[in-house]
Parts: C-alpha cells; sequence; structure tokens
C-alpha cells in the first residue's frame, strides 16, 4: 500500500475505478458488478473509487452495496464532488448523451460551492452507505476554476481539518488546472486521467516533476486512454471518440513489439503508469470479474527492460518518459 502524500491514507498500487459498475456505455447487471467488486478484492485491491457522476449515482450506490462485507478499515475508498445529482419528476430517456446506460430520473448539477462540495458528500456518503470516505477529490472543475479554488478547495480543506475525509485532492484530464492544484494549494493527490500513458506523456511536462518536488501524490487514470491500449486496432476509442489512424497505427506497434517480448500490450500499459515516482495507485475500469482478473494479472506480469529499450530505439518512447 502507497500513503497518499503526508496523510495517512494508504492506496493499493492497483485500484479499481467505478465507471464501468455505474453502467458506462452500456448495462452492467448487479450481480455481474458485484461479482467484479469481489474479483478484485480476491486480487488484492484495496482501493476503490467512484463519483455522483458514474450512473447518476448507480457506481456509489453498486460499489457501497458490494463493499459491505468488508471490514471497513480493510479498503481505502474516494468520491468526488462538483456534479450535484436532483431528481427529475416524471423524466423518461436515458443517460446515454453523457455516456451511461441508466434513466435520467436525476440531472448532474455543477456546484463547486462550499455547501455544494458539503451536501454532494452528504449524498454521497447515503448511496454508499458508509459514514466516511478516505479521499475527495474535486471533480473536473474544467470550467469552473474559479469557483473550485475560492469555495470548492476550501470546503474541502475544512473538511480533512475536521477529520471528515483522510485527504482530498482534485481528478481531471488535463494537467494544466491539475498543476495549479499541486502549486497553489495543499491537496494530497490529483487524479490524472489519459495523460499518463504510453500514448500521451503531457503530465511530464509540468504536472509529475511538481508532484515529486511538492509530494504530493498521482493516481493515475485512463491507462488504456479509454480503450486504445486496452485492443488497438481501427475502430478503438481513444479519450472517448475513436481514435485517430495515426494513434491506431502507434499503438499496433507498441503491441507488436511487447508481443515479441512475450507481453501484452496491456501490461505494459499499466507498467508505464505504475513506474513514475510520483504515481500511487493506477486505476482501472472494469466492468466484470474476468475483466479485473486480466487487469489484475497484467498489472503483475514484469515487462523486460529490453521492450523498454527497443520502444526508445524505434521513437515510439521519449527518453524523458522511459521507465
Amino acid at each position: 500500500m502507497n500513503r497518499l502524500g503526508r496523510t495517512g491514507v494508504r492506496v493499493s498500487p492497483l485500484g479499481f475505478g467505478g465507471a464501468a459498475i455505474g453502467n458506462l456505455y452500456r448495462e452492467v447487471g448487479e450481480e455481474e458488478a458485484h461479482e467484479a467488486v469481489a474479483a478484485a478484492w480476491d486480487a488484492g485491491i484495496r482501493y476503490f473509487d467512484t463519483a455522483p457522476h458514474y450512473g447518476l449515482g448507480l457506481s456509489e450506490r453498486r460499489l457501497g452495496a458490494a463493499l459491505r462485507q468488508y471490514p471497513r478499515d480493510a479498503y481505502t475508498i474516494s468520491t468526488k464532488v462538483g456534479r450535484r445529482l436532483e431528481p427529475v419528476p416524471g423524466a423518461t430517456g436515458d443517460d446515454l448523451a453523457d455516456g451511461f446506460a441508466v434513466p435520467a430520473d436525476r440531472r448532474r448539477v455543477w456546484d463547486f460551492s462550499a455547501d455544494g462540495v458539503r451536501r454532494t458528500l452528504e449524498s454521497s456518503l447515503e448511496r454508499l452507505g458508509l459514514d466516511r470516505v478516505d479521499v475527495v477529490y474535486l471533480h473536473d472543475p474544467d470550467d469552473h476554476g474559479e469557483q473550485a479554488f475560492r469555495e470548492g478547495y476550501p470546503a474541502l480543506e475544512k473538511l480533512r481539518s475536521e477529520g471528515v475525509v483522510g485527504a482530498i485532492g482534485a481528478g481531471m484530464n488535463q494537467t494544466a488546472m491539475l498543476t495549479r492544484f499541486v502549486m497553489d494549494t495543499d491537496v494530497d493527490v490529483v487524479l490524472c486521467a489519459g495523460r499518463y500513458t504510453l500514448l500521451d506523456q503531457s503530465a511530464l511536462d509540468d504536472l509529475l516533476p511538481l508532484a515529486v518536488e511538492c509530494r504530493t501524490s498521482v493516481v493515475v487514470g485512463g491507462a488504456f486512454n479509454s480503450g486504445l491500449l486496452a485492443d488497438p486496432r481501427p475502430g478503438a476509442t481513444y479519450d472517448y471518440a475513436q481514435a485517430p489512424p495515426p494513434l491506431v497505427e502507434r499503438a499496433l506497434r507498441i503491441k507488436e513489439l511487447a508481443e515479441c517480448h512475450g507481453i501484452t500490450v496491456r501490461a505494459a500499459a499499466l507498467a508505464f503508469c505504475a513506474a513514475h515516482p510520483a504515481v500511487a495507485g493506477v486505476l482501472v475500469g472494469a466492468r466484470s470479474a474476468a475483466e479485473v482478473a486480466d487487469c489484475a494479472e497484467q498489472f503483475a506480469t514484469p515487462v523486460p527492460g529490453d521492450f523498454w529499450r527497443e520502444l526508445l530505439e524505434s521513437g515510439l518512447l521519449s527518453e524523458e518518459a522511459s521507465p
């Protein structure tokens, strides 16, 4: 288990991302979701991440129910604030426009106010069936930076000082604002999704070096860039859209090189993310026990040094990014 910043909160090097069991893109049955969490536990995963955004609260409800059989002090759980959920009486239709195959019986309201942070966290605790969470992230404050820094962050800082949460941070798909959080606030951890992978190392330009200097932990999400590095092929997704042909070609070259060294591209992608000294954990999203077992197996697979050398020599990885 790795410590987050200077806190006493610890996370397993491989974590379970809860978006998929919130019906990301397609429905997942209750039993299948429960089995995915159980498989994560059996694989030694002790860090679980969720958010109200994931399935309009479905991910939190399912994760809380699945974890209820385990001792509370044996795992670490994080959720997020910034999108408050409000009921929509008489609503019809689904939430697929926002990526989740759930009824649109609630709506998301952007709210990084101090009151919004507390209300959102209280609702999350109710859905999770818990009296506390270990980590709270400000979730995607890209277009709400002023309120997030002026109101949302101080609210989290107060919750931490009161002992309501153990660690605080921000989670985003970009590095510029995360870097500002590390530089200008006292966050313990930032969740960086998709910006430190075998296909995108932009986090090396600013975030990761500063995180090491400030002793702020980084949790990496999106190690597979939403699909392309899990199964490189034409038509695969990259950052939630169809992957451009040049990136597909690059991913296929990485896959071919990995297979020459007796490993999968998934093992290489996970090992790459985990190797940086700022990184405390890597989150993987899985919707079934089989997917969890595969991720755990790939994460435990040693990656030969010759693979990294050939990746460098072939121009598929820069020297600055080499593990």
